[in-house]
């Protein structure tokens, strides 16, 4: 029950993530489907998001092990975010 718990309450942010940031919401979506199961760090990852941090994504996503492809296409997510903010 506190994983579905922790989707739904995720789920409920959505709309308003989807609106205002596109790229992150992409990023999100793709890691929600790439890592299946709720941990802390995924939870991390899924606050960041929801405040519009990718300074600390970039630091969780650091943790985990990708494959060279999935490395590029999680970079290619966050740098457009960043740029969607303004930071690049």
């Amino acid at each position: 029950m506190g994983a579905g718990s922790t989707q739904d309450s995720s789920a409920a942010r959505m709309p308003f993530v989807t609106t205002s940031r596109s790229n992150a919401v992409g990023l999100l979506r793709w890691l929600r489907r790439q890592l299946a199961q709720p941990t802390p760090l995924r939870e991390r990852l899924e606050a960041a998001v929801a405040n519009d941090d990718p300074s600390e994504a970039r630091r969780c996503l650091a943790q985990f092990d990708f494959s060279e492809a999935q490395r590029r296409h999680v970079e290619a997510l966050l740098d457009a975010w960043e740029q969607e903010r303004g930071e690049a």
